[in-house]
């Protein structure tokens, strides 16, 4: 059977279950890869793509995965390729005309240079498309299948997607009057959320965050409706697939919720303190590769060696989601117990004491080394990685400005702690400087008016082109209107004075040991009102919402019953300002270990609730992912974020900063 075939999507009279990411991964090797066989041909085949596809396969697969199904080589379908007759060839290309008009290039004629052709599209093709193919008499013979794969999202995390559309904040929000570009970049966006539907086999809830209502003498501007617009646009098509594309449920399995970057605009800037977003934020990293240095085997320079901080490295995967203080601890004492069990360390430090290696000692070093090479490697990676880290936190006072930011947003700051910190703390930089005033703004929205904001600018040492990013969250925000989220809380800018907080400090909810660890994005309280059937109606509304009422005691939703309704009180502060709390109880529960939920969710799968799909356009942080991992443990419903792109606070920055500017490309963004 086929994967499209499989109910491993939703549950129904599955034997295994599968993340998110591994079916992504096998609809590309068996569905399509495995697929493409003809009798009379060699096994060996060639794979054709284009520059979206390409991306697409990368993200879910390796080169040695790929190879297994029988691919002797992988081509660009725009570069100049050389004739191979004798075997057959798999086109995974986009739908698009400049890409069928070279697909009948390839294979029209006397001589085609394929035997046969297996064509997979990544998204459904235009009817004009599919009859321009069946004009062409010559290549009709020669077409071994002619399929929709629709699968065009690019897995970035077991848990997480994007729809790589890094100008998406610019041309949805920014400043400039573009139609063409605007529903050009929606539809697209729309077009691979879509996908991602096709291939779990899931039908959705399409909830959103709906546009305030506004006067005739002022419409709505056309975006603050993006996410109204793009929830039509998947609706529409993901609607199509209960006629297109076989065994797709009849009714609806899981819940999508759509917001954009308005929602919450602390989160893309604030220090978020876990290992992972450390990282992101604080290295030189190229998306998840790292580059460090390694002793030379031949005694001289030390050589560089690029590695992928993913999840296929165990030491990451169990500290990714931990506060950096506890990743170094732990680091510690996983090296400190390696050493202790590991024969080849415990003769090595033996020897480093002085004493003569004898044979045997040697001879037992050498059946030790393969491990041992191995494990200090990777243990030694990521003592190097923390030591970086740490190293910058002490030399840049960055606990002292964490600190801040936190007490700000839960109250516990106010306008003279900013101003004295600006003062005193001279040597901060102009990014930490800019981040900390965009997390002010967002609580004390009134401290910029005027010529308030110019005060601060001079104080800060800013120049106006820093300063235009804040101009810009206001243009972001939208509407002068109180457009409340769900916490109670308006991160908008507006005239009227708004509660001098930004989040409801969640100390009695849950256990919280970390002073720098207390900070949570406004998507984990709307995820739980998700959960629980509690979005607030006057923000959000759905395009198919189900009339039939939740059963409680039911198996498949008893979840929603299980989460505390929210607190109803005032936004306020339940603690004073604390100096870092750097000493974690090692049996406290994080509450962040949804991968191994997952791993062994296959037995009692039909025990967990729905899907949750949540969908941030104009980019997610590292701290919205891991809140997804939180809440699947928590919710017991697997929960997946998807995004326009995965931002770090620099990157967000430069956005912000580029929102209005007109014909800027954000392609490798210089930052």
């Amino acid at each position: 059977m086929s994967l499209s075939d499989s109910e491993t999507s939703n549950g129904g009279g599955a034997s295994e279950y599968k993340p998110f990411r591994h079916i992504s991964r096998d609809r590309l090797l068996y569905e399509m890869l495995t697929s493409a066989k003809s009798g009379d041909s060699k096994a060996w085949k060639v794979l054709i793509m284009d520059k979206v596809t390409v991306k697409v396969m990368s993200h879910s697969c390796k080169m040695a995965d790929i190879t297994d199904q029988e691919v002797s080589l992988v081509e660009d379908l725009f570069r100049r390729r050389q004739p191979l007759p004798s075997l057959d060839a798999v086109y995974f290309i986009q739908p698009s005309k400049e890409n069928v008009v070279m697909f009948l290039s390839d294979m029209s004629g006397r001589e085609p240079l394929y035997k046969k052709a297996f064509i997979f599209f990544s998204s459904p093709i235009p009817k004009e498309l599919v009859n321009h193919i069946k004009c062409d008499t010559s290549v009709l013979p020669r077409i071994g299948a002619l399929r929709e794969m629709n699968l065009e999202y690019f897995p970035i995390d077991s848990q997480g997607f994007i729809t790589d559309q890094e100008t998406a904040l610019q041309e949805l929000y920014g400043n400039i009057d573009n139609t063409r570009r605007f529903n050009a970049c929606l539809n697209n966006m729309a077009i691979r959320i879509a996908t991602v539907f096709a291939s779990l086999k899931e039908l959705p809830n399409v909830w959103y965050r709906a546009a305030k209502d506004s006067d005739e003498s002022t419409p709505t501007p056309n975006h603050e409706l993006v996410p109204t617009k793009l929830a039509d646009a998947v609706w529409d098509m993901v609607s199509k697939y209960k006629s297109t594309i076989p065994n797709f449920p009849q009714s609806e399995t899981c819940d999508l919720l759509i917001v954009d970057r308005s929602i919450d605009q602390i989160a893309p800037v604030i220090h978020e303190w876990t290992y992972d977003a450390m990282c992101h934020d604080l290295l030189n990293m190229d998306g998840n590769k790292y580059i460090h240095e390694i002793p030379s085997k031949t005694g001289g320079q030390p050589e560089s060696k690029e590695v992928l901080l993913e999840e296929h490295d165990t030491v990451w995967l169990e500290l990714r989601h931990t506060h950096i203080a506890d990743a170094s601890e732990r680091l510690h004492e996983k090296f400190t117990n390696f050493v202790s069990k590991n024969k080849a360390a415990q003769i090595q430090q033996s020897g480093r004491d002085g004493s003569e290696l004898s044979t045997r000692d040697l001879q037992k070093m050498v059946q030790a080394l393969p491990q041992y090479t191995e494990q200090v490697e990777k243990i030694s990676l990521h003592v190097e990685i923390a030591g970086k880290i740490n190293k910058i936190i002490r030399d840049t006072d960055l606990r002292e400005l964490g600190q801040l930011e936190q007490d700000l947003v839960f109250g516990d700051a106010a306008a003279k702690d900013v101003i004295s910190f600006l003062r005193t703390k001279q040597n901060t930089t102009p990014e930490y400087k800019l981040r900390l005033l965009m997390i002010y703004a967002s609580v004390y929205p009134e401290k910029f008016e005027g010529d308030k904001a110019t005060k601060l600018m001079q104080l800060a040492k800013l120049s106006p082109d820093d300063m235009k990013v804040i101009s810009n969250m206001q243009l972001l925000a939208g509407s002068s209107k109180k457009k409340a989220v769900s916490s109670g809380f308006s991160l908008k800018f507006s005239n009227q004075k708004t509660t001098q907080a930004a989040r409801k400090d969640r100390t009695n909810d849950e256990e919280e040991t970390w002073s720098l660890f207390r900070f949570y994005p406004v998507i984990e309280e709307v995820i739980e009102n998700l959960s629980k059937g509690e979005l607030p109606k006057s923000d959000y509304a759905c395009k198919n919402e189900p009339t039939i009422p939740v059963v409680k005691n039911s198996t498949r939703t008893n979840t929603r019953t299980q989460t505390a309704p929210a607190p109803t009180t005032a936004p306020h502060s339940m603690r004073s300002r604390r100096t870092a709390n750097w000493a974690r109880s090692r049996t406290s529960d994080d509450g962040y270990s949804s991968d191994s939920t997952l791993k062994n969710m296959s037995s009692d799968f039909k025990k967990m609730g729905k899907r949750i799909f949540v969908f941030i356009i104009g980019g997610a942080t590292r701290s919205e992912l891991r809140v997804c991992h939180k809440l699947t443990t928590k919710l017991r419903r697997e929960v997946i974020l998807g995004t326009t792109s995965m931002d770090d606070p620099p990157q967000h920055l430069t956005k912000l900063k580029l929102l209005c500017d007109s014909n800027i490309a954000l392609d490798g963004l210089g930052i």
